[in-house]
């Protein structure tokens, strides 16, 4: 049987929110630890892999934007940026950096917990939706031409070259691919992937589709891998041709 406890390091030079944050989600079954400095979280993150970063954007030493574009080459695991309610610019840097979801302050205890959790089922446990085969088992692997896609191993692969994705990529990436052939709407998209509804402005996932593109060999500007179907959603095209 598995106990681990995940272990959380909120980084948040906010002594006070950051130790009843800490009190809450310790209650909670988790394993917290703080750093209230930019440059020393960069440490701790790579050094010490934890489960899960909290990670403010604004901190002493460096930001938290810098934080998270120094740990992503290094470090997979999900990071939760916390941003000011009303600033979008913010929420789509983050997650340009490789921000796997944000919270906007003033934070509320239990939206917090609630978006750590889903993201700590996501990135612990193997990757939701298998594919059925014709024989009733369940797909684990996908291939597209040189794209690979194993959910089991949580891995992605370009002509032989591992491609790194953050955990809310592959999520995303795994998602589209299951459902190759098929337009998954914004707000499909949004609610199997962080369990709420979508309020129809966040832009988290067209962001990280503009990550993946290029990541899976796909043209930018031209993509004809994971396209926009516009109105509509994103459609993952099974085969390409030429």
């Amino acid at each position: 049987m598995d106990t681990h406890t995940p272990n959380i390091l909120i980084v948040e030079d906010d002594e006070r929110l950051a130790s009843l944050t800490k009190d809450y989600l310790e209650n909670n079954g988790l394993q917290v630890s703080i750093e209230g400095d930019g440059a020393k979280a960069i440490d701790r993150i790579i050094n010490e892999q934890p489960d899960l970063v909290v990670l403010d954007l604004m901190l002493p030493g460096e930001d938290g934007i810098a934080v998270c574009r120094l740990v992503r080459p290094k470090y997979k695991g999900p990071i939760l940026m916390l941003t000011a309610r009303t600033d979008d610019l913010d929420q789509v840097l983050g997650l340009e950096m490789g921000a796997d979801d944000y919270v906007a302050k003033p934070v509320r205890p239990r939206v917090l917990l609630a978006r750590i959790q889903a993201l700590l089922r996501r990135s612990l446990q193997p990757t939701p939706d298998s594919v059925p085969e014709t024989n009733g088992e369940q797909q684990t692997r996908l291939e597209f031409g040189e794209l690979v896609i194993d959910s089991s191993m949580r891995e992605a692969w370009l002509a032989d070259e591992s491609i790194d994705l953050t955990s809310a990529e592959f999520d995303l990436l795994w998602l589209l691919s299951s459902n190759a052939g098929k337009v998954l709407s914004r707000e499909e998209i949004f609610t199997a992937l962080r369990g709420i509804e979508y309020d129809g402005q966040d832009r988290s996932i067209d962001v990280r589709v503009s990550r993946i593109r290029p990541k899976v060999g796909d043209d930018p500007m031209h993509p004809r891998r994971i396209k926009t179907v516009r109105s509509k959603g994103y459609l993952f095209v099974k085969d390409i041709e030429g």
